[in-house]
């Protein structure tokens, strides 16, 4: 196939990636956002739920603790219990993972959410757990998960146009390469988004349930501590720099306590 032909060719294959992700709309209804989503709350539930015990195992089960187990539960149902999230068709559970070397947080559609004990044996405070936590309920009740799944449709479109657009028989990983960098910076800059979203959650659901909001920049500064300087510069990272997110968290932490209600 000649260049223009691979050209036409790769603006069919990106114009119905395209069409086909913007069609796929739903309106969320905690935050009354519309958003592009495929899949229904109760598919996100069943997701989630399947694949909770396969993410325990990469992280070495539960944590074999019933009393840090009863805190991380206390403090999810506590949130709940005192904010929109609660309200929700989600159906949550909370889980420490026995994982002591991985500093990490993260939610599942659904309502599956997860610490390492790794970032848990860090944190300080009751406080300080809650805005972990709030900031994953913040992930599911936002939809994150499900909207990822749609722009990772969108990004094998278009990367599929992208190496048709630049197949080149002498130089067989070219294409690959450019087609790559071209879905990494699409899903960095919606991880982005989502984290600064899930803050903007999290401060709303510590204040809320009587926790003290300033403990979300606690762990901000505890992760910058944790990096080591070793963090990438936040350009090409899929989240927010630890500093820029603790100058946000201010400003909506401020926003809240001034009386906004939506942000």
């Amino acid at each position: 196939m000649n260049r223009s032909g691979k050209l036409i060719l790769a603006v069919i294959i990106a114009l119905a990636s395209y069409l086909g992700y913007c069609m796929k709309q739903q309106t969320n209804s905690i935050t009354g956002e519309v958003q592009n989503i495929s899949l229904s709350p109760s598919e996100e539930i069943a997701i989630g739920l399947n694949s909770a015990p396969q993410m325990m195992a990469e992280f070495g089960g539960e944590y074999p603790n019933s009393k840090v187990q009863a805190l991380m539960d206390q403090v999810g149902e506590k949130l709940l219990r005192n904010s929109v999230a609660g309200k929700s068709e989600y159906q949550f559970d909370f889980h420490v993972l026995a994982d002591d070397q991985t500093i990490n947080a993260f939610a599942l559609p659904g309502g599956q959410v997860f610490i390492t004990m790794g970032l848990l044996k860090r944190l300080k405070t009751e406080d300080q757990l809650a805005g972990v936590v709030g900031h994953e309920i913040g992930h599911v009740i936002g939809r994150h998960g499900a909207e990822h799944m749609a722009k990772q449709e969108l990004t094998q479109g278009l990367i599929g146009a992208a190496q048709v657009a630049t197949a080149d028989a002498n130089n067989p990983n070219g294409s690959a390469q450019i087609a790559a960098f071209v879905g990494n910076m699409i899903n960095m800059k919606y991880g982005r988004e989502d984290e600064i979203e899930s803050d903007n959650f999290g401060v709303q659901f510590l204040l809320s349930a009587g926790y003290d909001p300033n403990a979300m920049i606690e762990v901000m500064e505890i992760l910058a501590e944790a990096a080591n300087g070793q963090r990438q510069p936040e350009f090409m990272s899929s989240h927010p720099s630890p500093e820029n997110r603790i100058q946000k968290l201010k400003e909506t932490i401020a926003y809240y306590k001034n009386g906004g209600q939506n942000k």
